[in-house]
């Protein structure tokens, strides 16, 4: 099979770094290219050696939106983020024709509340879900954490503060950092500490004026495995069963690493 078989090459429209070493990137779209938010791409690059990388990046836009947006860090060293960090408007980067992935929030039929869990770069599935008018209609009440280690790494947080201030309560925004330990400089509402953490002690949930519970909640898990874990061990205690293909469930995961 041919790269121009499996794969289209779309052209990079803009690039913007967060950090330095957090980015969102946007692409042309193909007209037939059609996602579920949640849903991931695979993303291909030419290597040094001429060879082709290819990576998952889920897609951060709106299924609505004519243009695809992606989300991720700069890894020392990796083989494809050493090219993704010199990529400017015009490059090129190949998309695989097909997409990826089973974390949406559709999968879910039942529950008044959605939860989002997200660590790191981890939040761009969550962003998309959130972009698209489908899931407001499905939930109640919708909350998203997002997990950093810097409050600078707080990403998309403009955006999403907009948001909960156009939900009337419908939404709520908690972030949290884990190494930043001047609690003073923290911008207004961050909370400091692991998710898990903070979960496991009721933080969030008083944040949020929400419980997690299975006769109220469906619970979406993103970023760091270790969080998921400890997460997964949480939700478990609390009677809430994964969600599977074939029966129904609580919550869903997917590692972001």
């Amino acid at each position: 099979m041919t790269l121009t078989d499996k794969s289209t090459p779309q052209r990079v429209l803009d690039v913007r770094f967060w950090t330095e070493t957090l980015l969102s990137f946007t692409l042309t779209r193909p007209p037939d290219y059609r996602f579920v938010p949640g849903q991931y791409s695979r993303l291909g690059l030419p290597a040094e050696s001429g060879q082709m990388v290819w990576r998952a990046y889920s897609v951060v836009s709106a299924p609505g939106q004519d243009l695809l947006e992606y989300y991720g860090v700069i890894v020392p060293g990796g083989l494809f983020t050493s090219e993704l960090k010199r990529i400017r408007p015009g490059d090129t980067i190949h998309l695989d024709k097909h997409l990826f992935g089973f974390m949406t929030a559709d999968r879910f039929k039942d529950g008044a509340s959605l939860w989002m869990l997200a660590t790191g770069t981890g939040l761009g599935p969550f962003v998309s879900i959130l972009r698209d008018k489908a899931v407001w209609a499905q939930f109640r009440h919708i909350v998203l954490v997002h997990g950093a280690r810097h409050a600078d790494e707080l990403s998309y947080s403009e955006e999403l503060h907009a948001m909960q201030q156009r939900s009337d309560g419908q939404f709520r925004l908690l972030q949290n950092v884990t190494r930043d330990d001047d609690l003073a400089a923290l911008p207004a509402g961050v909370m400091r500490g692991r998710i898990t953490t903070l979960m496991a002690n009721g933080q969030l949930e008083e944040a949020a004026g929400e419980t997690v519970a299975p006769v109220n909640a469906r619970v979406m898990l993103c970023g760091n495995p270790a969080m998921i874990e400890e997460m997964r061990a949480q939700l478990h205690a609390r009677g809430m069963q994964p969600l599977r293909r074939a029966s129904p469930g609580h919550f869903v995961t997917e590692n972001y690493w």
